[in-house]
């Protein structure tokens, strides 16, 4: 009989040890990242190659490089005011949608007068930050990398895949919210 318990007792013992894990059929190179990465690096240069270009042939008008990344230059100036809008404030403006070849893809009558709460709704990156360079009544014409415009996927609709675009963009009202204003 004690041979029976010393028999179950094996049987049990070897029986919780768990299963094993598999090891992996393939091991990931990282190799399809670096290649994207390299396509989106050379795809960046060559759009901002013909931003650059761009800039060059329009030599009376001086273009601005942005911090987000976008290239701009002023057709109305406000010498008067010097606030831009700061998250919170609710800006009014309109913009068209261009692609750098001057192909009207989306016109202001497109896309009508447009109410935006800065960093609160929905627009594409450079467009978001656009709007917080310009001051009220200015109006300014920005040059933007597929990066910052509607990237790979588009809008969905008109925009195409990593198509770099151009907008002249115009502040026409700047409401500020409280917790912005200088007392």
């Amino acid at each position: 009989m004690r041979l029976v318990y010393i028999f179950l007792l094996l049987i049990i013992y070897s029986s919780c040890e768990g299963p094993t894990p598999r090891k992996p059929v393939q091991t990931k190179s990282g190799s399809f990242f670096k290649e994207s990465i390299e396509r989106s690096r050379k795809l960046l240069e060559a759009e901002e190659a013909k931003i650059q270009e761009i800039i060059k042939t329009d030599s009376l008008k001086h273009y601005t490089h942005s911090a987000s990344g976008s290239w701009y230059h002023y057709l109305t100036v406000n010498e008067e005011s010097n606030y831009t809008p700061k998250t919170d404030d609710l800006v009014v403006f309109n913009y068209d949608i261009l692609t750098l070849d001057n192909d009207t893809i989306y016109s202001k009558e497109d896309i009508g007068i447009v109410s935006y709460k800065v960093d609160k709704q929905e627009l594409f990156l450079g467009l978001r930050n656009a709007v917080k360079i310009l001051k009220v009544n200015e109006r300014a014409t920005f040059l933007f990398p597929s990066s910052i415009a509607f990237g790979y996927h588009g809008d969905e609709n008109k925009i195409g895949s990593n198509v770099p675009l151009k907008s002249t963009i115009t502040i026409l009202q700047i409401e500020k919210q409280q917790d912005n204003t200088v007392n």
